[in-house]
């Protein structure tokens, strides 16, 4: 199970870090969309082995803000990332300019259309790339993630408060060890509690990803700063999944019901004792999910796509 070269794509003066699973490359595009900050080492082998198993040529890049990406330079909360969400100040880009990233590297890639899974804040941009671009997604799939309909102080009402205490509660890191240890910390926080966290699995992850530094708080109060002027999720047409755990231990499953119901015929599939993270012993199942969503949109044909936004 191996990853190809790292390359970069462009969107205007951002660089974007991306890499194809060498497995399963002839199968059907599918584009991985990670969370906060994160970089696209943060998504575990064994789930992209399954995308493959299940038909997918898998991609997965990191966004602006992220891992080997371009930095941002620009205003971010000096407090908690997440006090970007009630925050006025004007914001470093658009989560419009975060849509179009994941188009440049689907440009990239060679890519007219793709099925899109984003997990947690990318859930949300995953959304938004739907929404702006219909006509280069086959589906969706959002996990654990808010309705990206959500912002400013209503978003508070999905969030478990005392999750972003801890979150808070976590030192910004100066080296290589204490960067080590950062990870882990928020890898056992985002744990399902359902599942035993692989720990062995979650250092591969952190290690692969250590020098960009997952724990940004700058970087992350940008991309959740970040504003969207596009339609409601009402608009959306893409034949859509929304994944949650009934266990996620940052986002109550009300965001995923709330996702679901805000998108015409989308599915929603509760994932008792699954937390923030896609455990293991779920991969399997997940992929078989994205499966049949593709199976079912390529039986119903071409869905009524809106007009793209410009």
């Amino acid at each position: 199970m191996t990853w190809t070269e790292r390359r970069f794509a462009r969107n205007d003066t951002v660089e974007l870090a991306y890499d194809q699973f060498q497995e399963g490359a002839g199968g059907e595009p599918l584009l991985l969309v990670m969370g906060l900050a994160v970089s696209r080492h943060w998504w575990p082998r064994e789930l992209c082995a399954a995308f493959a198993g299940a038909g997918f040529s898998v991609a997965r890049y990191d966004q602006r803000d992220a891992g080997e990406s371009t930095r941002l330079a620009g205003n971010a909360s000096p407090s908690t990332p997440f006090a970007s969400l009630a925050g006025r100040r004007s914001a470093a880009y658009t989560a419009e300019d975060m849509a179009d990233d994941a188009i440049a590297v689907m440009d990239a890639l060679g890519w007219k259309s793709a099925h899109l899974f984003g997990h947690s804040l990318g859930g949300v941009v995953a959304q938004r790339i739907a929404l702006r671009h219909p006509d280069r997604v086959r589906t969706l799939t959002s996990s654990a993630a808010l309705p990206s309909d959500v912002g400013g102080l209503s978003a508070f009402r999905h969030l478990r408060l005392g999750t972003l205490t801890k979150f808070a509660r976590i030192r910004p890191a100066h080296n290589r060890q204490e960067r080590i240890a950062t990870g882990l910390a928020v890898a056992r926080l985002c744990a399902s509690p359902g599942y035993p966290l692989d720990e062995t699995e979650a250092l591969e992850r952190i290690t692969a990803d250590v020098d960009t530094g997952i724990a940004d708080a700058r970087a992350q109060s940008r991309q959740i700063g970040a504003k969207w002027h596009g339609p409601s999720l009402a608009e959306l047409r893409v034949p859509t999944l929304v994944l949650h755990g009934t266990d996620d231990p940052l986002l109550k499953p009300s965001a995923g019901r709330a996702t679901a119901a805000a998108i015409r015929d989308a599915r929603l599939a509760l994932q008792p004792g699954v937390g923030h993270d896609i455990p293991r012993e779920r991969h399997i199942a997940v992929a078989s999910e994205v499966r049949a969503l593709a199976d079912q949109a390529s039986q119903a044909g071409e869905p009524v796509r809106p007009r793209q936004q410009q």
